[in-house]
């Protein structure tokens, strides 16, 4: 296998294009370490001498695409990241909205939402919530490119680094809202009752979830180049509600785009336009 060897520029831009057709996500020549080793394993796996040889299996077997995605996106994320934001949701945005939306359901969205971690937190902060509400309601949606890592996000099965960290932060919610399941802990019925897992491709319109009162687009606009950071927003923004809301990653930020968006608080932008809701 000549996978070990150097690999010459135009394999690698040949391979750096595969990844943006299918995901969107632009790929440098830095990010070839990262690329390498990620393929490397599956072109042993398919006992392949080399990468222009899985290039060709790109085109020839759409099946390969599947693993090929959830080879090279990144699905890091865990539960409550970012504490302020969370308090920010409890504290001022389920309240202002219960107030002035006392019939309506609430309508989240978690783009590219990996392994679930990130919609099961949006889950307790609603249920919480609804402890003292009982009327309030809500409806979240979590999307992602991967198969993979969306069965994963379905499953609800957690272990390791990301439920140890809950249990550790917030022990009164891992017993109320999982239960000890083999090596790890799974989400109970009241967390999965209200969220739901698609695939879905971040440069295409959300179309089959409504008008979107919470998106929650966090640390992915990082990983597209300009143009693609605007469609992503651009989509983003017209599956929004009116005054929904747009929460952004720690290292993100609107200032540079001419989106519409408000800013309401750092990380967070309104949309003071946007789709009816159904």
């Amino acid at each position: 296998m000549d996978t070990e060897r150097e690999v010459d520029p135009a394999t690698r831009r040949a391979l750096f294009e595969q990844v943006r057709r299918h995901t969107g996500i632009v790929m440098g020549e830095r990010k070839w370490t990262l690329l390498e080793g990620r393929l490397r394993r599956r072109l042993r796996e398919l006992a392949l001498p080399g990468y222009r040889d899985y290039l060709q299996m790109l085109e020839a077997k759409p099946e390969e695409v599947r693993d090929f995605i959830d080879l090279v996106t990144t699905n890091e994320t865990s539960f409550f990241r970012t504490p302020r934001i969370w308090e920010y949701f409890a504290q001022q945005l389920l309240p202002r909205w219960f107030d002035t939306h006392p019939d309506m359901p609430l309508r989240v969205w978690s783009a590219a939402a990996s392994s679930g971690e990130e919609a099961y937190t949006v889950a307790m902060v609603c249920e919480e919530f609804r402890a003292r509400h009982p009327a309030f309601r809500y409806r979240i949606v979590g999307t992602d490119i991967a198969d993979g890592i969306l069965r994963k996000a379905s499953a609800a099965h957690y272990q390791g680094r990301s439920i140890d960290a809950l249990r550790q932060s917030r022990p009164d919610l891992v017993e109320k809202y999982f239960r000890a399941d083999g090596d790890g802990f799974s989400a109970g019925p009241a967390l999965r009752a209200n969220v739901t897992f698609r695939k879905h491709n971040l440069h295409e319109l959300p179309r089959e979830i409504g008008a979107i009162d919470v998106t929650l687009l966090r640390n992915v606009l990082i990983y597209f180049d300009a143009e693609g950071q605007q469609a992503v927003l651009s989509n983003a923004r017209r599956a929004m509600a009116p005054d929904g809301l747009l929460i952004v990653g720690e290292s993100e930020s609107l200032t540079r785009f001419d989106m519409g968006f408000e800013f309401e608080q750092p990380l967070i932008y309104r949309n003071p336009a946007g789709r009816t809701r159904d």
